[in-house]
């Protein structure tokens, strides 16, 4: 075996560890009421990617965007302009779960970069949060505080931590964001009459638009392509490789 073929194999251990470390404790934090407060910025964090999703496919698609907010109890609205309505309203839910699985993919695909992932994606969070983010309705700055303290956070990892904690801190971040996008969008699923924040749920508001698909059957839609996406992560970035490394420890 090469020296480069040694090091990458190597990359690809210590990588599938720690996303075996990161979905560990990610678990067991979701199952111990206790740990609810560390949740919590999470939670955040995940409504936040929601948001940016519906601003991001409002600039793709030609519209603009006017604000968005993330309030404390978890919720949040992107005001947009213009733009295809029927892509910004499931940029949202899928976009958060294209995030995670997309991050979750490169990180553990390519662990190399994890630095320069965590570098930009900070980078990128700051300008952003300081370009769209706005206090929600009662004044409180949740969206500016949870786009600068993650941004600034993740610039920081990339330019000074440990790979390993770096590599921990992006799985965490990738595995949370797709699981509860599919957790939420199975929700609107069981619950199609739920509201996100304050404006009616982004499967009603799809269903609406297209004027003829119910809007249950939108949600099914987004869950079953969420899971699909995050499982195609999994499996191209974490079970084809252990694949190969099995394959290749029974040659030996």
């Amino acid at each position: 075996m090469s020296t480069t073929v040694a090091w990458q194999v190597q990359e690809r251990r210590r990588a599938l560890l720690i996303a075996t470390v990161a979905a560990v404790v990610l678990y067991v934090l979701w199952n111990q009421p206790i740990f609810n407060s560390v949740l919590y910025p999470l939670r955040l964090f995940v409504t936040y990617i929601h948001e940016a999703g519906h601003s991001l496919a409002a600039i793709i698609t030609g519209g603009r965007v006017e604000r968005f907010i993330v309030s404390a109890n978890g919720s949040g609205v992107a005001w947009t302009a213009g733009g295809n309505r029927l892509v910004i309203s499931a940029a949202g839910y899928l976009g958060a779960a294209l995030f995670g699985s997309g991050l979750f993919y490169v990180v553990n695909r390519f662990p190399r970069w994890d630095s320069t992932i965590a570098f930009f994606l900070g980078i990128f969070m700051v300008v952003f949060t300081v370009s769209f983010a706005r206090p929600d309705e009662g004044g409180a700055p949740v969206a500016i505080i949870i786009g600068l303290l993650f941004g600034v956070g993740l610039f920081l990892l990339g330019w000074r931590a440990p790979r390993f904690l770096t590599l921990l801190v992006l799985d965490v971040l990738a595995i949370s964001t797709a699981l509860n996008a599919v957790l939420d969008v199975w929700y609107l699923v069981t619950d199609i009459g739920a509201s996100r924040g304050l404006v009616v749920n982004d499967a009603a508001a799809f269903a609406r638009q297209t004027g003829w698909i119910p809007a249950s059957v939108v949600a099914l839609l987004w869950s079953l392509i969420a899971v699909a996406m995050f499982s195609l992560a999994v499996w191209y970035a974490v079970w084809k490789p252990l694949q190969a490394e099995i394959k290749s420890l029974l040659q030996r």
